[in-house]
């Protein structure tokens, strides 16, 4: 008896060894285990990242060749560090920092020692890495941009941080994603899928031969090629405009809302942010604190919208049936608040809507508010109104663009105006300066080419982005091809487009018009104020611009903002006439015109002392 119970014994421990072994060997088995172990050696195959064509299926970004030096600290033998140093191009504090920082991090997983050799670099280091154990040469694929330009769209990759290792488990430490724009937001389409190796390895940690012969090895997968909605040729020309300037410019096709160029000056070539250089280039462009060219002005700056504001208040008028295209106010050379006079410049007299848009009559538009407010019981109703059609246009919010960041620009309410002057104690002539684009209202760039793509839609808008195809295959995103309707009818936009039209025929931009093109558009000049030793100062006016071509069939809608750019069409008039005959003709017959937008810089205003210091102030001074 007492030998059946200790054998039933032994055989009971038995079977629970063994099923538990094949419990955790065929139902708990994860490839994360092998990582574990030291008789296996896992190696990564990356694959190449898709390519970055343009809407016309021009090449933009492509890859080149790079190697890392990688290290598993556990497998480390004595070297001559000065000897491995000096091959590598490092001094030894920093050979001691990496490979302290790849132990920390695990001292079986490999970690970058040292980044991007070059092929140059690789080919004289490959034949002597057999005398350092513990260290071996991996390939990855790195940009190669086809282009100078359009580097805050593009965006650049770099080494992932801690922070891309905690929220996603697919990266290890050394791999390269996406940081910026199209490659961070589309990082997943175009890093495609890496391949795995998993080495045996015997006692004395030789490799030999792969784990369970192959059974868990996968290839790479490469990354997606995509066509972005950019035309380089633009992109590249208005960049060029752009030299000795700081600010935004967003050309937008109003059928489509696709972006066919977001400019942001100054900028930067985006190879600089390639190979071993890229963290020195890309430390000298981020502190660079006084022209900021990785600051993209076309999607954060936020300024007053100027004049260009009008054109939504006269609509808005209309909607609401306090005027009609007849309705006339009388200007002073200015309007009065109370008894202070504010000014402008349009000469004095009678003003219908027409004359009042392509004059930019600030005191017809005060008019305009006016009467609109007054067309309501409260304040607070009419704000209410105001309001919502205002944001119909996409103003005042995030407008869902594929670009990773971004500014929500600013349309103020009635709880906002509560709080700065109290319940019920405001009207109409507190915020008379939104009349005329200034005051507490603020836009982006691209939400002013956006605002300007409605008007030339008559009523409705696609929402701006850069994805046009993905693998050959046109994107099917909603949100990208539903349409978005303002809070206008579509009858009130013919005479504010005519007035438009009439600003190149006879008003703001007379001198601007293109031979055989049909254009309306809308100057627009900021006030620019700072604090300089405790003073409010006026400083040298931001110049705006929107338009769209041809009138009766738009194929772009623009918005330029020049920043100390005098008025509107100025420096932002001149640029927009030039890159609408570029893209609409192909060339350009004014040629004067151009050599004078390319060679013409700001710098002599951008170095007063009080530059790049007044713009975040002036950004919300009202």
């Amino acid at each position: 008896m007492k030998k059946l119970v200790l054998s039933s014994i032994i055989i009971l421990i038995g079977l629970t060894f063994i099923g538990r072994l094949s419990y955790l060997q065929l139902f708990r088995f994860s490839p994360d285990q092998i990582l574990e172990d030291p008789a296996i050696k896992v190696v990564y195959d990356y694959p190449e990242r898709g390519y970055i064509y343009d809407r016309n299926g021009e090449l933009l970004v492509a890859n080149q060749p790079a190697y890392d030096v990688m290290v598993i600290p556990r497998e480390v033998e004595p070297l001559d560090t000065l000897e491995f140093c000096s091959l590598l191009g490092i001094d030894r504090d920093r050979f001691v920092s990496q490979l302290e920082k790849a132990r920390v991090y695990s001292p079986r997983l490999p970690s970058v020692m040292v980044p991007q050799l070059s092929k140059e670099d690789y080919a004289g280091l490959q034949e002597k890495m057999r005398k350092y154990k513990g260290f071996y040469i991996e390939k990855r694929s790195l940009r190669d941009y086809r282009t100078k330009a359009a580097a805050n769209v593009l965006g650049y990759i770099s080494e992932v941080n801690e922070w891309d290792l905690q929220k996603n488990p697919y990266y290890e430490q050394g791999e390269l994603t996406g940081r910026t724009g199209i490659e961070k937001q589309y990082e997943e389409i175009l890093r495609g899928r890496k391949g795995v190796k998993v080495i045996q390895k015997d006692r004395f940690n030789r490799e030999i031969g792969p784990y369970k012969d192959g059974a868990l090895d996968t290839l790479p997968q490469p990354g997606t090629e995509i066509r972005i909605t950019l035309d380089k040729q633009l992109q590249e020309y208005g960049e060029r405009l752009m030299n000795g300037k700081r600010g935004g410019i967003v050309a937008i096709e109003p059928a489509t809302g696709e972006v066919l160029a977001l400019i942001s000056g100054p900028t930067y070539d985006p190879a600089l942010l390639v190979g071993r250089e890229r963290s020195k280039n890309y430390s000298a462009l981020h502190y660079d604190t006084i022209s900021k060219p990785t600051w993209d002005r076309a999607i954060l700056a936020q300024p007053s919208p100027g004049s260009p504001f009008k054109t939504l208040n006269a609509l808005v008028a209309l909607q609401e049936g306090v005027i009609s295209p007849e309705t006339t106010f009388r200007c002073y050379n200015g309007f009065y608040v109370g008894n202070k006079l504010r000014g402008c410049h349009c000469g004095g007299g009678l003003r219908t809507m027409n004359s009042g848009i392509y004059k930019s009559c600030n005191a017809y538009f005060a008019g305009t508010f006016r009467k609109f407010y007054d067309n309501f019981e409260t304040t607070d109703a009419a704000m209410d109104v105001w309001e919502k059609h205002m944001r119909s246009f996409g103003l005042g919010d995030f407008l869902g663009y594929d670009l990773p960041t971004g500014a929500r620009g600013r349309i103020p309410n009635k709880e906002y105006y509560d709080r700065v002057y109290g319940d019920g104690r405001w009207s109409s002539t507190y915020i008379i300066s939104n009349s005329i684009g200034q005051g507490e209202v603020a836009a982006t760039p691209i939400q002013l080419a956006n605002m300007t793509a409605a008007i030339a839609n008559r009523g409705w808008f696609y929402t701006p982005h850069l994805i046009k195809e993905v693998g050959g295959q046109s994107i099917d995103i909603p949100k990208f091809t539903e349409k978005h309707y303002t809070t206008i009818d579509p009858q009130h936009f013919e005479p504010v487009i005519r007035g438009m039209a009439d600003v190149y025929e006879k008003g703001t931009a007379k001198w601007l018009r293109i031979p055989g093109v049909d254009i309306a558009g809308k100057t627009g000049t900021v006030e620019n104020y700072t604090k300089i030793d405790g003073v409010r100062t006026q400083l040298t006016d931001h110049s705006i611009f929107v338009a769209f071509a041809p009138v009766d069939n738009p194929k772009i809608a623009l918005a330029v903002y020049i920043e100390h750019g005098y008025y509107g069409a100025r420096y932002a008039g001149h640029i927009a006439s030039l890159l609408i005959e570029k893209y609409l003709k192909g060339e350009i017959s004014r040629t004067d015109l151009e050599k004078r937008m390319l060679e013409k810089t700001l710098e002599h205003e951008y170095a007063k002392p009080y530059s790049g210091e007044e713009f975040e102030i002036n950004e919300y001074v009202w």
